[in-house]
């Protein structure tokens, strides 16, 4: 990945004293020596990350590092005000440097074209600074820096904005609540066989077309897919629909092998051929098989029709292809030339015919398949921002929506639904950039009395409504655990050694070890004990979870690093202190009942604690973790998974 520096900080001092005049008699010299020798952490370069950064560098912030993984689309120059057009396709971060620096050539700015997620940016990377700001909007980032920050015992501003709500939260370790403190409202859910055979509204087919056929065809393999059918059954789900359903996803794992070889082989042609197989089994065989359940149709008063791929590009088919055109002419394909009737019409935003329709779904299908043969050991996930992967997904759900007579949605309506995006708003991320300086100036001066959490809602009595951060949640699994540093020599030291060392030191016993959400050892299971780190796949700045059976005190989260200068092959690096009792849940009344009342009756708690921060696989197969709920959407916030299959 990308950085640059733009360490283009004077050591004119007369220069310096005159372009700060201002800003030291507002903030008083000693908190702007403060702020401008502070070193500061900037997630994401975005909507938010763009007004901060340029309020960070006109308010005196001398020394700023950026991290952002996205490159710059067109879409984002309506309130990403630090780029322009020459600037789509460059990084955001490394282009956000630029041109913040040429307002303010006294900062130093350090910016990464990276995924914050990446070892390199581990706890001893966050241990370098003053501050970290959060501009992120997706949740499984967020989480991941909130637990960065508190093993790094680093300050954390988070902040969020969804169209014209925001929200601002300082977060002090060990002394306020921190972000998992709360609990994220559960995601969007739909019936499997709502998604996969009766669906009835744009969502539904867009769901099936970037959850079930994306996946199918170029995501990680499913393994747990045999297990929601049987749940669907369990829940009274049709039991000879499930059956179809099963036989489907037999087929598509055999074409998707096809798919891969002739792709690997680059057969062009096969290639086109295995993707035209896709276009009529999904919408031609299965729609057949679906139309053989006479019953299923017995009170539904349309029923869908098939769609061959050679009749669709003849203009044969009997699916209504009467979508509407946008003013100035007829839809035009996405990937091709505007005609001379809809030159003028965006090109996101043009209704697709059928045919259109069909010749994106294989260009995207043999684009994305010669990325999959790349490496077949890296499966492909859906992307908002990858245009190959959004053009399956409109293709895909559009031609859905034909089968089943469904209102069809345009490629830039798509991208809305599929990534869960609410419109940001200019002004929103304006005013929370604002607020998450002001925080930032309070927290560095360490005035954490007058810090406050600051909610921005339209339509109330008070636009902006602040309160003090409330104390940390006893229950919340992030920030009540334990962290402790541990370095070794090498990374051939054993699993055993670095447990027995962490578990003497805090007096832990019957110890279940985790990596994220693999189980490598507990009482019962220990043929990872005597291997090393490396060949589990730890590296240096890996995080293990260790934690009682009984699950009766805190886990300890123990931070790897290497130290090839150590006496020790393992040496404790930080304070080792007595794991306190985990705080146990208040009991719960149970809610009167009565007949006509449903109730939602919750599974009963797993013996061990999941983490669901790290989708590894487990190395332990006979004792498999079960997750939580998957987290989705909170106040401030977006999330890309926020819509999943039940």
């Amino acid at each position: 990945m990308t950085e640059a520096s733009s360490s283009s900080r004077s050591g004119d001092d007369s220069a310096t004293a005159e372009r700060y005049t201002l800003a030291k008699r507002i903030l008083g010299a000693d908190v702007f020596q403060r702020i401008n020798t502070a070193k500061i952490l900037v997630v994401g370069a975005g909507g938010i990350g763009c007004e901060l950064l340029k309020n960070l560098v006109l308010t005196g912030f001398g020394d700023i590092e950026i991290i952002d993984l996205d490159t710059i689309d067109l879409s984002n120059l309506n309130r990403q005000f630090l780029f322009q057009k020459q600037h789509i396709k460059k990084p955001k971060s490394l282009v956000a440097k630029q041109t913040a620096a040429s307002f303010n050539p006294l900062v130093n700015i350090v910016a990464h074209h990276a995924n914050i997620k990446e070892p390199r940016f581990g706890v001893a990377y966050f241990q370098r600074f003053d501050l970290v700001l959060n501009a992120l909007d997706n949740l499984d980032a967020r989480r991941w820096v909130n637990r960065m920050c508190i093993a790094a015992d680093v300050a954390l501003i988070e902040s969020g904005t969804t169209g014209f709500l925001g929200q601002v939260q300082p977060i002090r370790p060990g002394v306020t609540e921190c972000y998992d403190c709360v609990p994220k409202p559960t995601p969007k859910t739909f019936p499997v066989c709502t998604i996969r055979s009766t669906p009835s509204t744009p969502i539904h087919c867009i769901v099936w077309a970037k959850s079930w056929l994306f996946t199918q065809l170029f995501g990680a393999d499913d393994e747990t897919e045999d297990e929601q059918l049987d749940k669907a059954i369990a829940d009274g789900e049709d039991a000879a629909e499930i059956d179809s359903l099963r036989k489907e996803q037999r087929e598509m794992r055999d074409m998707r092998a096809a798919l891969i070889k002739a792709a690997a082989e680059r057969k062009e042609q096969d290639v086109r051929s295995v993707a035209e197989r896709i276009f009529n089994k999904v919408y031609k065989n299965d729609i057949d098989r679906l139309l053989g359940m006479e019953e299923m149709w017995t009170h539904r008063p349309v029923k869908p029709v098939p769609l061959v791929f050679a009749d669709v590009m003849a203009g044969q088919c009997d699916a209504d292809d009467s979508a509407p055109a946008p003013a100035g002419g007829e839809g035009a394909s996405n990937g091709a030339a505007p005609s001379a009737t809809n030159a003028s019409t965006l090109k996101d935003q043009r209704q697709l015919t059928l045919r259109d329709n069909a010749e994106l779904f294989v260009r995207s299908v043999s684009a994305l398949a010669t990325r999959a043969a790349g490496d077949v050991s890296v499966p492909l996930s859906f992307d908002k921002d990858d245009d190959a992967a959004l053009d399956l997904v409109t293709a895909a759900s559009n031609l859905r929506s034909a089968v089943y007579h469904i209102e069809r949605k345009t490629r830039f309506e798509v991208k809305q639904m599929a990534g869960n995006i609410i419109p940001a708003i200019a002004s929103t991320n304006a005013i929370v950039a604002g607020m998450l300086v002001v925080q930032a100036v309070h927290v560095l001066q360490g005035a954490w009395d007058r810090a406050r959490n600051v909610s921005l809602a339209r339509g109330s009595d008070r636009m902006l409504t602040a309160w003090p951060p409330a104390p940390p949640n006893p229950h919340c699994g992030v920030c009540q655990d334990a962290y402790m540093p541990v370095s070794v020599t090498n990374l051939e030291v054993t699993l055993e050694e670095v447990v027995s060392t962490v578990a003497q030191a805090v007096s832990l016993e019957d110890v279940v070890v985790y990596d994220g959400s693999r189980i490598l050892a507990d009482p019962d299971f220990d043929d990872n004990n005597a291997r090393s780190l490396a060949a589990l796949g730890l590296v240096d700045g890996s995080i293990l979870t260790l934690t009682d059976e009984d699950q009766q005190f805190q886990a300890v989260n123990v931070v790897l690093s290497l130290n090839a200068q150590a006496d020790q092959p393992v040496n404790i690096t930080g304070k080792t202190r007595i794991l306190a009792p985990r705080a146990q849940p208040a009991p719960q009344n149970e809610p009167d009942s009565s007949d006509d009342e449903l109730q939602e009756v919750q599974p009963p708690p797993p013996r061990k604690r999941a983490r669901d921060d790290d989708p590894a696989p487990a190395a332990k197969k006979s004792k498999p973790t079960q997750p939580g709920p998957a987290p989705a959407q909170a106040t401030g916030t977006s999330s890309e998974s926020a819509i999943a299959l039940e």
